[in-house]
């Protein structure tokens, strides 16, 4: 059953859905950009959907100035307040639950993880976290590639046998080529945005998986970084985990990008289950 509900966030009255399920264990979607809370697609709507129809209860909600709430919209660096009201408002509208799993993609993904200390959370599923120190706008529509990004796209270019006989038989222009070779070349620092998602995910004890659809520009952004020296204490800790799917979508928009990344927040829900029980 699904029912909407309001909440206080200051001053400000935020509007929330809630798909209602037994378990103790409970999900919360934090909307990515300017989203509201069904998602783009509507794919949060779904994922809502399809977790209460396994017994998860699932509350998503629009912070302030999207959607139908109040207020202003800060972006997702002012977003704190908004998620620790709407996971407070989510315990009390679903009293059984013992346990939260926040879900984000995007800079949604971004502020979990540099605020989530700041509200009761059991654990964290991140999709294609933002790492650019720019607003991240419409999901789908991610700003031209960074450095980091040319270089993850290249890289997996170049170890695909099909690249490289492309090459070969001209069907590759070399101009192109080169002009993405000098882009990939140059170095970048960090973004401050990088720096500080490293740094809180280092000094955090809530267990995070992170989702990422491998061709996505977002995404590849973000493992230019994971894979630098940045992440060095993140990549330490042994309850973080990284999995990587073949897709352009930035929200597993497709069918199969959608059954895969639901298959896996599935298993990291019965995991957190367990481990509670």
């Amino acid at each position: 059953m699904r029912q909407m509900t309001s909440f206080a966030c200051g001053d400000d009255l935020l509007v929330g859905t809630l798909d209602q399920g037994d378990l103790q264990t409970g999900i919360i979607i934090i909307s990515g950009g300017n989203e509201i809370r069904s998602g783009t697609f509507g794919g949060q709507a779904a994922m809502a959907a399809h977790f209460a129809a396994l017994g998860y209860p699932v509350f998503r909600f629009d912070r302030r100035g999207i959607g139908e709430s109040e207020g202003v919209n800060t972006g997702f660096e002012n977003s704190a307040d908004d998620i620790a009201a709407a996971v407070a408002a989510f315990r009390t509208a679903a009293p059984q639950i013992e346990r939260i799993i926040a879900f984000g993609n995007c800079d949604a993904a971004s502020a979990l993880v540099l605020f989530h200390h700041k509200f009761p959370i059991d654990a964290l599923i991140l999709a294609n976290p933002w790492t650019i120190d720019a607003p991240s706008g419409d999901t789908e529509q991610p700003p031209s590639p960074n450095a980091d990004a040319i270089r993850a796209r290249y890289w997996a270019r170049l170890k695909n046998p099909r690249s490289m006989m492309d090459l070969l038989t001209g069907k590759i222009d070399l101009r192109k080529l080169a002009s993405g070779l000098a882009s990939a070349a140059q170095k970048q620092q960090p973004s401050k945005l990088a720096a500080d998602l490293a740094k809180a995910l280092a000094r955090s004890e809530v267990p995070a998986s992170i989702f990422i659809a491998r061709k996505d520009r977002t995404a590849m952004a973000f493992m230019g970084v994971w894979q630098s020296t940045l992440f060095t204490l993140a990549k330490a800790r042994s309850d973080i985990c990284l999995k990587q799917y073949d897709s352009a979508s930035h929200s597993f928009a497709d069918n199969a990008s959608r059954r895969w990344l639901f298959g896996q927040i599935e298993t990291r829900c019965r995991e957190v289950s367990m481990q509670n029980e």
